[in-house]
């Protein structure tokens, strides 16, 4: 009896590499099904495009979760311009903890100013408060550049464009200031 293409249920074969095969893909797909559906480049059932390679997709693209699903031309845009500006936001924020070091910086200069003695070279160590602000500040900077990582990650063409014109606008806006010797 020859066992080695067919068994008994038709003709299937049952070689070990395809039945290895069978378990990858049965494997593969209800780990994508448990994941929310989303394949790498197929989308599962939620009707996205995802893919992992250079793409210009727009319409039935999600980002980031199945519920942030393109649908239409003006909800792309819409992720354009927020993506645009949420990178904006970033250098924004890159902004605010500089500032708020040199606030920090000069509250401390200010009240040593009469003091003899004092070397404002070794700079200032910020109070438990004063450092769990820019802790939070840090945070949250790291979160925002995460998301914009992410949002990259995608390899869209025009998200990756929206995130360096929102880089170039928010360093722009954010980061004209006088050049000094320390910078």
């Amino acid at each position: 009896m020859d066992h080695s293409n067919h068994d008994m249920s038709g003709g299937m074969d049952m070689t070990p590499s395809s039945t290895v095969a069978s378990v990858i893909a049965a494997t593969t797909s209800t780990a994508a099904a448990a994941a929310g559906g989303v394949g790498h480049g197929m989308g599962g059932g939620t009707g996205c495009k995802i893919s992992m390679l250079w793409n210009w997709n727009t319409i039935d693209s999600c980002f980031i979760a199945s519920s942030w699903k393109i649908t239409s031309v003006s909800m792309f845009a819409g992720s354009c311009i927020g993506v645009l500006l949420l990178t904006a936001s970033l250098e924004f924020l890159r902004r605010v903890v500089k500032e708020y070091d040199r606030f920090l910086f000069k509250r401390y200069q200010n009240s040593v100013q009469g003091n003899d003695g004092v070397d404002l070279t070794l700079g200032y160590r910020p109070t438990i408060w004063e450092q769990m602000v820019r802790a939070l500040l840090h945070m949250v900077q790291f979160g925002v550049g995460y998301l914009v990582m992410l949002l990259a990650m995608y390899y869209n063409g025009y998200l990756i464009l929206c995130i360096l014109i929102g880089a170039y606008f928010g360093s722009l806006l954010f980061h004209w200031e006088p050049i000094s010797a320390k910078a």
